[in-house]
């Protein structure tokens, strides 16, 4: 057999997703200094110094903050694409982290201590979670997991796969400034229309191809179903055939009221089924946790195919 460097090529790309998803894994996230964090403060001090509540102000901000980091990968990666490479998606990924928040919810919801559950959802899920029952609490862990099963991981490898470790630094840096700016309050409105139409546009294809994943590994009939007839009705074009496959292939149901800023929106449903309870959290996970694998070797089946 050949083992030649030359061999190895088609195999590079998805060793290098293997090896960040394992490196994930293994270590999860960095608990000191993590790129992401020092990316999030420098655009909340960007956004202060330059939110004039204008688009024109928002693009520029965008551009400050995300086009220098893609550049210097782009430069760094010649000396060393598989480091390179591995390094920029283990950073990108955040499944470890993902099943560590749910587990954290999870775990008080089935002991019965409420409160800690609010608390912890609240730490993941923009919504207010003061006042959740037990099934609200299950039904924000779920719709989290689920939709972050797109934004923390198939998004990053599908870039991933696309342009190597810069794509998938573009698009979680994209993301993390969707997250950050891209509200529909008085203050971000205008300055944050970039970045949420930024992470759209680079989330179309992932969201369909995680939705498309989740429906395969459950329910499929159901999945497909929810995610045709509800996926429409929501107001995210990406979140939407996410969630409504993802509740449907787990036949659970989403949505309805909840609690933004301090103003109730009632939001169409998703899914189908009785309302989710804790261990639909776990499931959630094992259903991202398949996804993910079935990613890594599609990768494979691809590298063999060009070899």
């Amino acid at each position: 057999m050949n083992w030649s460097l030359a061999a190895l090529a088609p195999y590079a790309m998805p060793l290098a997703a293997l090896s960040a998803v394992l490196l994930d894994r293994l270590l999860g996230e960095p608990g000191r200094w993590h790129p992401l964090v020092g990316f999030g403060k420098l655009a909340a001090a960007v956004e202060k110094r330059l939110n004039r509540r204008t688009q024109l102000a928002g693009i520029l901000a965008w551009a400050l903050v995300v086009l220098p980091p893609v550049a210097l990968a782009l430069q760094l990666r010649p000396y060393a694409p598989f480091a390179v490479d591995v390094a920029l998606l283990y950073f990108a990924l955040g499944a470890h982290s993902l099943a560590e928040h749910a587990e954290a919810v999870a775990r008080p919801l089935r002991e019965g201590r409420l409160d800690e559950a609010r608390r912890r959802v609240g730490w993941i899920v923009s919504r207010e979670t003061a006042e959740l029952d037990e099934s609200g609490v299950a039904k924000a862990g779920v719709e989290s997991v689920l939709e972050n099963g797109n934004d923390a991981i198939f998004g990053a490898l599908f870039w991933f796969a696309l342009l190597g470790g810069p794509g998938a630094l573009l698009f979680r840096l994209a993301n993390t400034l969707d997250a950050m700016w891209g509200y529909r309050t008085e203050r971000y409105n205008l300055f944050g229309r970039a970045a949420a139409r930024i992470d759209d546009g680079l989330n179309w294809l992932p969201a369909r191809l995680t939705a498309l994943t989740y429906a395969l590994l459950g329910q499929t009939r159901n999945a497909l179903a929810c995610w045709r007839a509800q996926a429409p009705g929501w107001d995210s074009p990406n979140a939407g055939p996410v969630m409504a496959a993802g509740a449907g292939s787990l036949g659970v149901q989403l949505g309805g009221a909840a609690v933004y800023h301090g103003q109730e929106e009632i939001r169409p449903p998703l899914g189908s089924g009785p309302a989710p309870v804790a261990a639909d959290l776990g499931r959630a996970i094992a259903l991202i946790r398949h996804s993910l694998w079935l990613w890594l070797a599609v990768l494979f089946v691809m590298g063999i195919l060009n070899a």
